[in-house]
């Protein structure tokens, strides 16, 4: 059988996307339905549904059986749902700006691209934004593979009542960036914890530089953009967006650092088959109390996978622990472990039961 030429294959590919098309239309059609339905039930101002999209995402990588990764491919889904839930609900989404941080990143890999973002200038006020419904959710970093857990975002969560209602990661590559990289670089901008994951480089290369911390990488970036003899560390998407000069990449210390952000909402999340329960504790003050605390996890064989201690905010020497565990809530053994925990704490807040990360 003779090869066919490539105007042949380009007439064939153009008539498979006129398929793909109308079926993503259909699938809109479809979405823009369920939208109807779900006005005029009870629940009627739940759109998003995290642990349905979820379910989704498994089944596309599933039964993924082409040449394409299965991951790559629900990518491609991702936007798809993306552009649909718009259709049922646009939905507004804060993050820790400004424009081009990697919790920007984070929220359009969790959510896709059609939603809107509202960019703050702090982890408190996302969680306000979302408090007060200016946003339907927000996206808030929570711990580092190089750096452990982020005390703020541990702090509000504390003092909150948000739930988390899913989570995200992010592979963490810092460059160096500034506005002329013929210049002597003499001061450094960046987010406290990209110094610190940098910060053997940084003695290495440039042990005169003052170090100045700000409230983002993105920040950092616009700040350099004018002012001279000064560099920021900061994503690839920040270095395109306010027009700098690469002078080192990939200067991070450690390769493979990741960094998991939370995505905080109003809503309880239903059980997905695959999730993740974290919550907060306050130990009694006797001994053994972090033993009794662990028991019931080990009985019902539920796997910890986080065990963090933090300082209670505002209280001398007395600290918390965030627990994520394996498991919903709602699952029998977690409701019962986490009811036997209950009575030899002191305090105890389940912050959400969600979809462990997709994508």
């Amino acid at each position: 059988m003779a090869k066919k030429t490539l105007d042949e294959l380009r007439v064939e590919i153009d008539a498979l996307d006129k398929n793909i098309q109308g079926l993503i239309g259909a699938r809109a059609e479809l979405a823009s339905a369920v939208a109807e339905v779900k006005k005029v039930s009870e629940n009627q101002s739940v759109f998003y549904r995290p642990e349905r999209e979820a379910q989704v995402l498994h089944a596309i990588i599933d039964r993924n059986d082409n040449l394409l990764k299965g991951k790559d491919v629900a990518h491609i889904f991702r936007e798809i749902m993306s552009a649909c839930l718009a259709l049922e609900q646009p939905l507004n989404i804060a993050y820790l700006g400004p424009e081009g941080t990697f919790t920007q990143e984070a929220a359009l890999k969790h959510f896709g691209h059609a939603v809107s973002t509202l960019d703050c200038g702090s982890i408190d006020e996302i969680f306000h934004q979302v408090e007060k419904d200016n946003a339907h959710y927000g996206v808030v970093p929570i711990e580092n593979s190089s750096n452990g857990v982020v005390g703020g975002t541990v702090d509000m969560l504390y003092s909150q009542g948000l739930k988390i209602c899913g989570e995200v990661e992010i592979s963490i590559q810092h460059q160096l960036m500034m506005q002329d990289q013929s210049q002597e670089i003499k001061a450094i901008y960046a987010h406290q914890q990209a110094l610190d994951q940098c910060q053997r480089w940084l003695s290495n290369h440039y042990p005169n530089a003052e170090l100045k911390p700000v409230a983002s990488n993105a920040l950092a970036a616009r700040l350099v953009k004018d002012e001279a003899h000064a560099a920021a560390i900061a994503s690839e998407v920040a270095l395109g967006l306010y027009g700098l000069e690469r002078v080192a990449k990939n200067i991070e210390d450690k390769t493979g650092n990741v960094t998991r952000f939370l995505v905080l909402g109003k809503e309880a999340v239903a059980p997905s088959g695959q999730d993740k329960t974290s919550i907060l504790v306050v130990t009694k003050h006797q001994s053994g109390a972090l033993l009794d605390l662990l028991a019931p996890f080990k009985e019902q064989s539920i796997n910890i996978l986080q065990l963090a201690r933090h300082p209670i905010p505002g209280v001398k020497w007395e600290y918390l622990f965030l627990i994520d565990i394996e498991g919903h809530q709602e699952d029998d053994k977690v409701k019962l472990a986490l009811s036997e925990v209950a009575q030899c704490l002191q305090k105890v807040n389940i912050l959400g039961s969600y979809p462990v990360a997709v994508l």
